[in-house]
């Protein structure tokens, strides 16, 4: 499969579930673009283990997002009811009571398998037809997308391998500098930090503040 990177992030229409409450059936990527950056991330299933430390990591991060004009959008293969469900349990229940940003079901499998997640395949059995070989399911994929509607940043974990959500904010502070000031940024770098300025060839010249 060819890599996403610097390309348009595949749209999507599917049912969500906003403020933690509210179920919607025509939710899109689309209404965001050229407004806000988007952070979509991608997790296994509801009700597990690793996936509630992750969605209340960046639950926890809301506002340095916001300052940062970003939308978190969370999806899995789970429908919209389930996702309604989990967050109306509290987190020492297991739940995801509090989380606000929307969560998007991707039941139908098409989201994650457009964006290069979804675990298993499809084989076509002569004798069954068409059989699913493993668990189809997301594996834990995050994608930057800035305000134009291009993927900028992609990280595809395995299962049991939680994200890093300071990364994530890093990341995103290395794409709007580079916006603001044509600088790049090399490795290690952080907001404040010296970046790096590049001639036309490619070629590093200097640092610079």
């Amino acid at each position: 499969m060819k890599t996403l990177i610097s390309k348009k992030a595949p749209n999507f229409t599917s049912s969500a579930v906003l403020n933690g409450k509210d179920i919607v059936q025509n939710f899109t990527l689309e209404q965001f673009f050229g407004r806000k950056y988007i952070l979509l991330f991608f997790y296994p299933k509801d009700f597990t283990f690793v996936c509630p430390t992750e969605i209340y990591a960046f639950q926890e991060k809301i506002k340095d997002f916001d300052i940062r004009n970003v939308q978190i959008i969370a999806v899995s293969t789970d429908t919209e009811q389930s996702h309604w469900a989990w967050l109306q349990i509290p987190k020492e229940k297991g739940g995801i009571y509090g989380v606000t940003y929307p969560i998007v079901s991707d039941s139908n499998k098409t989201i994650s398998y457009n964006y290069g997640v979804l675990s298993g395949d499809w084989i076509c059995n002569q004798n069954e037809g068409l059989k699913a070989t493993g668990e189809l399911i997301a594996y834990r994929g995050l994608f930057l997308i800035d305000k134009e509607g291009i993927i900028r940043h992609i990280l595809i974990n395995d299962f049991p391998l939680g994200r890093n959500v300071h990364e994530a904010i890093r990341m995103i502070d290395s794409i709007q500098h580079y916006e603001i000031s044509g600088e790049v940024c090399p490795a290690n770098w952080n907001k404040g930090k010296k970046s790096m300025k590049a001639s036309n060839s490619g070629i590093i010249d200097y640092f610079s503040s």
